[in-house]
């Protein structure tokens, strides 16, 4: 059995677990089956375990809950299958692939696009969206591009839809391509498919196949079965059953000596072990079709990820490595590449390739460092004393003797923490526990000391937003208290002003 740390605590916590028997015993909701999770306290005690939703880590976005050695009665199995029915797709892949032919026979003032539903339109279905947002002409351009068409999901814990840009895209492409690989595997990453098929049709270079496999399902409308697969890579659930696995193996055989890559993208706050598991499938699975003479080989793998998930991501594959090359998205404020510090993008490139055979382009500050064989950014200095290049975040990181490590360069060396941090840093904290009194025994929502004995519950943005008006009203309170002090002593001065003038 494998159990995953779900929380960021040592000690105690929810953890998930994964084995074969609970997942096939798990019960579903609209995003295929859930996870078993357990709450574990201090000394390792466990709780009472539970089913949740695989890919929602908040129960807004999916309230489906129910604990392991619980008995569900009929009606609410019915329910359940219900609301599952309720939630799924309009529309078939084999039905969004037909109105998607349709739709491109027709003539371009016909072509239409709804924006509030996020479906392509045919001329039957104008009169039942007249009153939404529609995007007219439909060029064949923008139907070849329908990540720019489609609205990116915005959920960070989800299905976050953060859209490579070219340069990051192009990079990529041209990676493989001098890499020999004729085959993508695109995980969660719909514009790099979405290139492969650009180049594919404007003739330039090596055909390349793709297969996106991703949890939008409003994809199938643009891409056919062979190209396009509703899945769930937080519990490796294809939507449409055994076909669309099938179309997964099919691609992952290396027919005729193509080489296949992997290449995800996953939502940056999804938890890394259970991709990790999925994954691992995946490459099981194409492992399984190999000779007997490359059994032990692994398939090629690049995971996009923040670089401060290295630890966790390596945990789970020790053979992968952590390139300095930055990825930007056209929909992130923040995720730019040549930005310094907080301002560049913290996204990199966790590989099982070769580091010295992945080239970064030297025209945006990349060199070679020949002492750790690969390709680093300009200020990532090589430390002797650490015998590598150290930096994590494009700055040129400092070497802590008293750490024996290269730390941040805006970190000193504390000497109550016995290591580096912010000069500012709150020094003693535990890393974990209590934020409010320091325990390790619970967490600030149980703790005793700041609530009493009511159990701390977090606020909602109604009540802060409460608060602020109270604030507001308090100062609103003392500013018109103090016109109504400043108009009286004026008025005071005028009486007394006219009886010295009447005196006088």
């Amino acid at each position: 059995m494998d159990k995953i740390c779900v929380s960021d605590t040592d000690g105690f916590g929810v953890e998930v677990i994964l084995n074969e028997e609970d997942s096939a015993a798990a019960p579903c909701c609209v995003h295929g089956p859930a996870l078993l999770f357990v709450k574990v306290c201090v000394g390792g005690q466990q709780g009472r375990r539970f089913y949740a939703c695989s890919a929602c880590r908040d129960r807004k976005d999916c309230s489906f809950f129910q604990w392991q050695d619980e008995k569900v009665s009929k009606a609410r199995l019915l329910a359940r299958e219900e609301e599952n029915k309720a939630k799924q797709p309009p529309f078939t892949h084999e039905e969004f692939r037909s109105r998607f032919l349709q739709v491109v026979s027709l003539p371009l003032a016909q072509r239409r696009f709804c924006q509030t539903c996020q479906l392509l339109l045919l001329p039957a279905d104008w009169a039942a969206h007249s009153a939404h947002s529609i995007l007219l002409d439909v060029s064949a351009a923008q139907l070849r591009r329908p990540s720019q068409l489609l609205r990116p999901l915005d959920n960070k814990k989800t299905n976050a839809q953060y859209l490579f840009t070219d340069r990051s895209g192009h990079f990529l492409l041209d990676l493989f391509a001098a890499l020999g690989f004729q085959k993508v595997l695109c995980l969660g990453t719909p514009r790099l498919h979405e290139l492969i098929k650009i180049r594919n049709s404007e003739g330039s270079g090596r055909v390349m196949k793709s297969l996106l496999l991703d949890i939008d399902y409003r994809y199938s409308q643009f891409y056919g079965e062979e190209e396009f697969g509703h899945y769930n890579m937080f519990n490796h659930h294809f939507f449409n059953g055994k076909a669309a696995e099938k179309r997964l193996e099919d691609f992952l055989h290396e027919e005729g000596g193509e080489k296949v890559v992997m290449v995800t993208d996953p939502p940056f706050g999804g938890l890394v072990r259970p991709l990790a598991h999925s994954f691992s499938k995946i490459c099981s699975q194409w492992r399984s079709l190999q000779s007997p003479e490359t059994q032990g080989a692994e398939l090629p793998m690049v995971w996009i990820f923040p670089y401060f998930f290295e630890p966790r991501i390596l945990e789970c594959f020790a053979s992968f490595s952590m390139l300095d090359y930055q990825v930007d998205y056209d929909n992130h404020p923040l995720y730019k590449h040549g930005g310094r510090g907080r301002k560049q993008s913290p996204v990199r490139l966790f590989t099982n390739l070769r580091p010295s055979n992945v080239v970064l382009p030297p025209e945006e500050g990349y060199r070679f460092c020949s002492l750790c064989q690969r390709y680093v950014s300009s200020g990532n200095q090589h430390c002797p004393q650490c015998d590598a290049c150290t930096s994590k975040d494009g700055r040129e990181w400092k070497h802590c003797f008293l750490c024996n490590k290269c730390v941040k360069p805006t970190w000193l060396h504390c000497s109550g923490c016995g290591h580096c941090a912010l000069e500012d840093h709150p020094c003693g904290r535990r890393g974990s526990g209590c934020f409010s009194c320091g325990s390790t025994d619970h967490k600030r929502r149980a703790c005793p000391v700041s609530s009493g004995a009511v159990r701390h519950r977090p606020r909602t943005r109604a009540a802060r937003a409460g608060d602020g008006r109270r604030r507001s009203g308090a100062v609103l309170h003392t500013v018109q208290k103090q016109e109504r002090a400043l108009r009286r002593l004026t008025q005071k001065s005028k009486k007394m002003m006219k009886k010295k003038t009447k005196s006088s």
